[in-house]
Parts: structure tokens; C-alpha cells; sequence
């Protein structure tokens, strides 16, 4: 569907200024930062509490962008685009989603609930995509702005939607209902996530209800609580597996590794057998065959499709290559719309400046061929990737649509003539449908490490980092620490969503750690805490800016700032209130005061200092006395040296526990990695990093036997002992042996038995159904890094810090 802005300003009720209301839209954007911006682009300049799109408008009409829905707007871009003035430019954007939606009329699944919603929808998308051509949510796209993306990819060859829709407080259903306004329901497993928002679970079940006001059914585990909030006029669709009386009856038993499920629906029992065991993924499961006994599926074509269900991977995953490749892993999905999805995270996440992705046949984007590849060829040059290598029959027959682009008819053929397409230097979009096993791909560029993986969570990150802005006044600036390899959780990959996320300035404890930031591309301001003098000159070289603490580091770096000619170089002067490690005292403000004065080779761009006790409330006297220090010495340098610097005191800590205290910019530390001193605030906090591992091998002991260095644990009954290849090279502290530590293996504990070896340790898997292979989790959501440092008698910072290098990192996004 096409529309113009004539069309658009009677839909959002807006008040249009500018020169070409007849503009034609084809494209929607929130993403001032997205290379699919352009001519017929229309931009919602969202405004939030950590962020607001109205100051990116010049910049993008200076690459093209036309068109803005606003609430302002400055009076001298009048005669450069068009401005669509509203009250609210989100709620715009529902309005217009909205109104799209109401222009198909086919049937859209609307899928709501505290977990699952994702993993429903990409199964239904599989089981029933052979017989319709659905449009459905890209990703976990379910918020209050991703339900209206996901609504407006819908085209006139779209006979299926499946949309999920997520809340986290009341009254935001209402809205999300008016836009996909769902004929079909599907209520998955209420949970405690996101409990804060409501009152009770009554409050929580009544909000996710609202999805469904208008639905023909509503498909749920029947439930006597949940019923009891349904509006009678409702017609519900139910399963369970103790209530007879259900419309659908199930049972289960477990069969090796599958399980098998017995249906009774109407006259007719059958079983199905699904390749999972764990009770969320067979919940999941039921919701999918609901659907499709509701469409009128026969036992048969249910029970050969449900047999094929497959672990849904939901995330796009950052991993290093071989010849100093990066890899960006989407092996799993080929869509239209994700495709979007995955080119904005790789110009994201690029580490090189050649880009290639390997992109097999796209399916379900209601187009046809004809219509669709050369859609796909625009949108790769758009985003200025370097070579395309298609995989497939059909993509193979566009091939001249792609500049630098080479095609093979499958996987094998690529295979074949992997060695001579000399993959080096680039970063790699791996993005292939499921039928085409491209984990084979990634697996063959994929750098080869041992199983051990620290996984980071970067939509966490982000969650963190904003929860950190929406404490700061609007103009306050903000320093992120991505100092000790990203305090241990990776440095370069974490800097660039930073820089995406437009944050003031990076920090960073020695020059080297900053000039690999820059050589790879970071171009955002970064410090340098504890440069030495022997890093000046490289410092000066990379356009890095150091702290000065001393005279006698001033006057190195003024020595070799005078001979290189600089002029007004940027500097930060830091003072000493009472940490006592570095930083200019009192006693010696006035000779870095004469020092300054008069020399134009620097210029001091901020004065810092850091707190010693901002996160021990017991000593909050002592931390207002060094608020109070800086606040006089600051003030006598600002007012000597007649300068109007940045000022920065805060650390994480100081920004929760001394927000008067803000200045002009603070520094998030370790909060960004979800770690925080106060039991409430690390409610609000995401886990971002997982360190995980597998089970190498199970061995049966019996009493009287041993394991490990020293004989340190002897057992007193036969007991089941797993050995899992992680150990003090990596960062686990010896001192978690002997029974200190666990791990978790199927979300059970296994105790850590005998010492902590050099690459390995071995737990007590005794009560604990598992086998080699099986996935072992070190520290992330349970047991957290808090917890870990409670028995460590330690700081998380030294956990998360310790985890060696030889630890692979893998970076991934919902």
C-alpha cells in the first residue's frame, strides 16, 4: 500500500508545514541511525525520557529523509521537508499503525502472555506457513513502538498475520489492541515477569486480557483463575491436562527424548510427538496444535508437522571468524522484514569496512519474485554492503540484481568453493532460512574455540544504560566505563553499541585499551584514566584525551603538546578529595593554576573527581564532603583559568545515591553490566553476561573414592560426578572448590567437588538428570554474579574482570 502525506495527516491528526504534500511514503522509520532511510521515508521523531528523535531531523534531510511526523520542529527547516506537527509523535504512530491495520481484512493471531509469545509465533509461522502466506512480528518486536513496525510490513499478498504483543504496565494493552485488533487469541503461560508493573496477578491477568476484546476465540490452558477474568461473550478454545471437560484433552509421557502427547478432540483420540521434554516448550507446543485443530487440521498433517518443531533461536549472535573476520549469525530465519533487522545490526556492529552477507531464498514477504529481489537489491545497497553471495534456486536466478555478487544453487556448492571465496577482514551477515542449514556456514567461519562461552546480552545493555539516563537531569552528560576489556565483558563490540546510542564519552584505564577503540572504528570522545607519560605521544597521535593528575604528568604532556604545535588539545584535570589515589590536592591547585594559565596548547575540557564510599551509605558524610571539596576546588580553577569545562564527579553508586550531585556529566561503570550495590535498584537491572560451559564427561564414584588435585573431596556415598572443561585458567577462583561454589545443570545446583583445576572442575551431579553435552551455567541469572562474589568475599568486578580472554565471546540481540 501506498500513501501520501495528503493521505497520512487526516490519520494522525496532524498539522502539516511544508512544500510537497503529495510526497509518496513507502517507508517508516524510528532509526535516525538506519541506512534504509531516505526520499520516501516518513520519520517519527520519538521522544522518551533517555532519548528524543527531534535532534536528529537536520541531519537526516541533509542524507535525503524528506518527510517527519513531530511535535516540533525549527522554523528554518520549514522550506527543507515536510512536518507533520502532533501532540504526541508515539502515539502518532499507533494511530497511523492502527489505521493500516484496519485496511486487510484477513485473519491476525494475536499472541500475548509472560513467556512463550515469541516461540508460538515462529512455530505457527512454521506449521502453517506451506498453506498461507503469513505476515507475522520480526524478533520480539511487541512493544508499545515494535507492534507498530511489525503492523506496517503488511501487504495485499498477505492472507495470515501473527503478531505478539508485550506489556510491562497497565493501561498498555488498550493500545496495542487497537493495532493489531486480533481476530484470533492466544493466551501462553502467565508468569512473573514483569510483576512490578501491577498490583497482583489479577491486576496483570486483566491487562493481558485486553488483547482480546474483539476476538472470534481465544485459545488458552483452561485455568479457573484466569477464566474467571474472561468476559463471558468470549468464545474460548481450551486445553488441559487434568480438566476432562476441556475442549481438548492432553496427556504426556516421555519417551527418550521426545514426547509423546495424547489428544482428545471432539470423537477422535491421537497422539503427537514433539522433540522436547521440558514443560515450557510442550505448553508451547499445545498452543500451536490449538491452532491448528482450530483451522481444521487433520490428525495426520498435525502430527508429521508437530514432529518437526526445532529450537527457536531468537537472537542474532556476534562471533569472531576466521582471518580476522566477524561473524553475525541469523542463520535461522529469511524474511523481508528481518532482513531489515539484521542489516541495521550489522552496520551496528561492523568491524571492518568491508561488509558481506550470504543470503539464502526469502520466503513469505507476499511478493513475488519480481517484485521482491530487486526490493532486497536496493536494501543491500542502501546499506553499502561490499559482496552478496546468494544460496538457493530461486535467488541464484536474480543474480545480476546484486552488484559484486556471486550465487550457488545450495550449501554444498558453497561448500565446494568455500577456499577460494577468501573470506578476510570483513564482517560477515549470515542470514539463511532453516531448510538451509546455514549453521554449517557459520560453523566454517567461525573461529574455533573450546566450549566454554561467555555470552553477552547486548538488548540488556542497552535496557541498563537506559535505566541509568532516566536518573539524570536532560542536559547531564554521560561517560560510560569500557575500561578491562569492558570490565571482562568485550570491549570493541560493547563501544559500538554505545555509539549508537550516542553516549558522550567512553572511558578507559590505559591508552592501549583506547587506541584499539579507535583503530577499529570507534569515534566517539574517549578518556584515558591513567595514561603514562610514556603513552603521551600515542595518545596525542589517536586523538585520545588523557586525565592529568600531577604536575609533573601536566608538565610532561605540555612539553610534547608544545613541540607537535597542538593547539587547545583536550585534557582533564583530576583532583583528590579524599580517595587518596590520584589527582591534584589542594596544596598544589595553585601551581597547576600558573601552570595553565596563559597556554593554548591544551585546553581543559573537564575537571573530575572520583568518590571513594558512594555506594556505602554509612559513610555518607564523608561522601558530601567530597562533594563539597570538588565543588570548592573545581570553582577555583573555573574561576582562575576563566573556562567553562565539563564537571564529573559520579560514578554508578554516586549517580543512584547523589543525583544533586550530577555536574555536567557522570560515569556509569559496572551498573551497565547489571550489577548493582542496592538489592532494589538490581531489580530493575537485566543480567548481561551468561558464562556457560558443557558437561565433558560423567563418571560414577563410590564411597571412599576421591576426585581432584589432593584428594580434597572423598566421597561418602556412591555419587554421579560430571566434569565440566572450565578451571582458574579461565577465571573461575580456586577458592569456589571444596563445596564453596556451584553451578547450574538443568536448572538444578551441582556442588563443585575437590579443587578448581587449571582448565576444569568438577561438580556433583548425583540428583540432577543430565548428560554429556549438556549445557552448564557458571554465572548469569542464577547463580549471579553477586552471589558469586558474596562467597568469594569479593566485589562482582573482580568476577566479572577475572574471566580470561581465551573465554570466547559471543554478542547477541533478541
Amino acid at each position: 500500500m501506498t500513501l501520501s502525506i495528503r493521505n497520512i495527516i487526516p490519520i494522525i491528526k496532524a498539522n502539516w508545514f511544508g512544500n510537497n504534500d503529495i510526497s509518496i511514503i513507502d517507508n517508516i522509520s524510528i532509526d535516525s541511525r538506519s541506512l534504509q532511510n531516505g526520499e520516501h521515508t516518513l520519520f517519527f521523531a520519538i521522544s522518551g525520557p533517555n532519548h528524543d528523535g527531534h535532534q536528529y531531523i537536520e541531519e537526516l534531510i541533509s542524507q535525503g529523509v524528506q518527510n517527519f511526523v513531530v511535535t516540533h520542529f525549527d522554523e528554518n527547516l520549514k522550506s527543507k521537508a515536510n512536518f507533520l506537527v502532533v501532540e504526541n509523535t508515539l502515539e502518532a504512530l499507533q494511530k497511523f499503525a492502527a489505521f493500516y491495520r484496519n485496511q486487510f481484512d484477513f485473519p491476525i493471531i494475536g499472541i500475548t502472555g509472560s513467556n512463550g509469545k515469541t516461540i508460538v509465533k515462529e512455530w505457527l509461522n512454521f506449521l502453517l506457513s506451506p498453506d498461507y502466506n503469513i505476515i507475522r512480528s520480526p524478533k520480539s518486536y511487541n512493544s508499545q513502538v515494535g507492534v507498530p513496525l511489525s503492523i506496517v510490513a503488511i501487504n495485499e499478498k498477505h492472507n495470515l498475520g501473527i503478531f505478539e504483543a508485550g506489556i510491562s504496565l497497565k493501561n498498555e494493552m488498550e493500545k496495542l489492541q487497537k493495532i493489531i485488533n486480533p481476530t484470533i487469541g492466544i493466551l501462553t503461560n502467565i508468569g512473573s515477569a514483569h510483576d512490578e508493573g501491577f498490583a497482583d496477578i489479577g491486576e496483570k491477568i486483566k491487562e493481558k486480557l485486553k488483547l482480546f476484546t474483539s476476538v472470534k476465540v481465544l485459545i488458552l490452558n483452561k485455568n479457573r483463575t484466569i477464566c474467571a477474568f474472561i468476559n463471558p461473550k468470549i468464545k474460548q478454545f481450551n486445553w488441559s491436562s487434568d480438566d476432562k471437560s476441556a475442549d481438548v484433552f492432553v496427556t504426556k509421557k516421555k519417551l527418550d527424548e521426545i514426547t509423546e502427547l495424547n489428544i482428545t478432540y471432539q470423537e477422535e483420540t491421537f497422539p503427537v510427538r514433539i522433540p522436547f521434554q521440558d514443560q515450557a516448550s510442550i505448553e508451547n507446543a499445545i498452543h500451536c496444535l490449538m491452532v491448528m485443530l482450530y483451522f481444521g487440521y487433520n490428525s495426520k498433517v498435525i502430527q508429521i508437522r508437530l514432529a518437526q518443531l526445532y529450537p527457536v533461536e531468537m537472537r542474532l549472535k556476534v562471533k569472531n571468524g576466521i582471518f580476522n573476520c566477524t561473524i553475525i549469525d541469523d542463520s535461522y530465519s529469511s524474511d523481508f522484514q528481518s532482513l531489515k533487522i539484521a542489516l541495521d545490526f550489522l552496520e551496528h556492529q561492523k568491524q571492518h569496512k568491508k561488509k558481506t552477507i550470504i543470503l539464502s531464498d526469502i520466503f513469505q514477504s507476499g511478493l513475488t519474485n519480481e517484485e521482491l529481489y530487486p526490493q532486497v537489491s536496493q536494501l543491500i545497497i542502501s546499506n553499502k554492503i561490499t559482496r552478496v553471495i546468494g544460496i538457493g534456486e530461486t535467488i541464484s536466478q536474480f543474480k545480476n540484481k546484486f552488484i559484486n555478487g556471486i550465487c550457488f544453487k545450495n550449501v554444498t556448492e558453497f561448500i565446494a568453493a568455500f577456499d577460494n571465496l577468501n573470506f578476510e577482514n570483513e564482517t560477515i551477515l549470515i542470514k539463511g532460512a532453516r531448510d538451509f542449514h546455514f549453521e554449517e556456514i557459520v560453523s566454517l567461519l567461525e573461529e574455533k574455540t573450546h566450549e566454554t562461552v561467555l555470552e553477552i546480552n547486548l538488548n540488556a545493555i542497552s535496557h541498563n544504560l537506559n535505566f541509568f539516563k532516566s536518573k539524570l537531569a536532560p542536559k547531564t552528560k554521560l561517560m560510560v566505563m569500557v575500561k578491562a576489556f569492558g570490565y571482562g565483558n568485550g570491549g570493541f563490540e560493547i563501544a559500538k553499541l554505545l555509539e549508537h546510542h550516542k553516549v558522550d564519552y567512553l572511558g578507559v584505564a590505559f591508552a592501549d585499551e583506547g587506541i584499539s577503540l579507535k583503530n577499529a572504528g570507534i569515534s566517539v570522545p574517549i578518556m584515558v584514566l591513567n595514561p603514562e607519560t610514556t603513552s603521551f605521544s600515542s595518545i596525542i597521535q589517536h586523538q585520545l584525551e588523557p586525565e592529568i593528575y600531577s604536575i609533573k604528568g601536566l608538565k610532561a604532556f605540555l612539553k610534547i603538546a608544545e613541540q607537535k604545535k597542538l593547539k587547545h588539545f583536550p585534557i582533564h584535570i583530576k583532583l583528590d578529595t579524599g580517595m587518596h589515589r590520584l589527582g591534584f590536592q589542594e596544596n598544589n591547585l595553585l601551581e597547576l593554576i600558573k601552570t595553565l594559565q596563559g597556554n593554548e596548547t591544551v585546553k581543559v575540557k573537564s575537571i573530575l573527581s572520583h568518590m571513594a564510599t558512594s555506594d556505602d551509605l554509612s559513610h555518607q558524610e564523608f561522601a558530601i564532603s567530597q562533594i563539597e571539596l570538588f565543588e570548592n576546588l573545581s570553582s577555583q580553577l573555573i574561576s582562575a583559568l576563566k573556562i567553562k569545562p565539563i564537571r564529573h564527579i559520579l560514578n554508578t553508586s554516586g549517580i543512584s545515591n547523589y543525583p544533586e550531585a550530577q555536574y555536567d556529566m557522570v560515569r556509569l561503570g559496572i551498573g551497565l553490566y547489571g550489577v548493582s550495590n542496592d538489592d532494589e535498584e538490581q531489580k530493575y537491572l537485566e543480567n548481561v553476561g551468561t558464562l556457560k560451559s558443557v558437561i565433558s564427561q560423567i563418571r560414577t564414584i563410590e564411597k571412599g573414592e576421591s576426585v581432584g588435585y589432593g584428594r580434597r573431596f572423598m566421597a561418602e556415598k556412591q555419587t554421579k560426578v560430571a566434569t565440566i572443561p572450565i578451571g582458574y585458567a579461565d577465571g573461575i577462583s580456586r577458592h569456589l572448590g571444596n563445596g564453596v561454589g556451584y553451578v547450574i545443570i538443568n536448572q538444578k545446583k551441582a556442588i563443585i567437588l575437590g579443587s578448581v583445576c587449571m582448565d576444569m572442575l568438577m561438580v556433583d551431579v548425583t540428583d540432577i538428570e543430565c548428560k554429556e553435552g549438556n549445557t552448564v551455567i557458571v554465572f548469569g541469572e542464577r547463580p549471579t554474579v553477586n552471589e558469586i562474589a558474596k562467597l568469594l568475599q569479593t566485589i562482582p568486578y573482580e568476577v566479572l574482570t577475572s574471566i580470561s580472554q581465551r573465554v570466547k565471546r559471543i554478542f547477541y540481540r533478541e
